[in-house]
């Protein structure tokens, strides 16, 4: 299907996909309960390299940061753990 083919300039498919990626590494259920330092580490990793790359503006930097921060804290508190 060629529907959405050209719908997105160059720039923001990296976007997306930085997003996406992004995404993928905050539902890692496995990383997050084996070790939430890590866990947290590689969403900032991830967060500071779309904004070295100028895919993301400071406030989208920011909100990336801050979910990764609350993601973190749940993890530490066991959230995966509980029913």
């Amino acid at each position: 299907m060629n529907i959405c083919k050209n719908m997105f300039s160059l720039d923001q498919e990296a976007k997306l996909r930085a997003y996406d990626g992004w995404h993928r590494a905050l539902d890692n259920c496995e990383l997050r309960r084996d070790c939430p330092d890590a866990y947290h580490d590689e969403l900032l990793r991830l967060a500071d390299e779309m904004d070295r790359l100028g895919m993301i503006n400071w406030q989208e930097w920011r909100d990336l940061r801050t979910e990764a921060d609350q993601a973190f804290l749940r993890a530490v508190s066991g959230a995966d753990y509980q029913e």
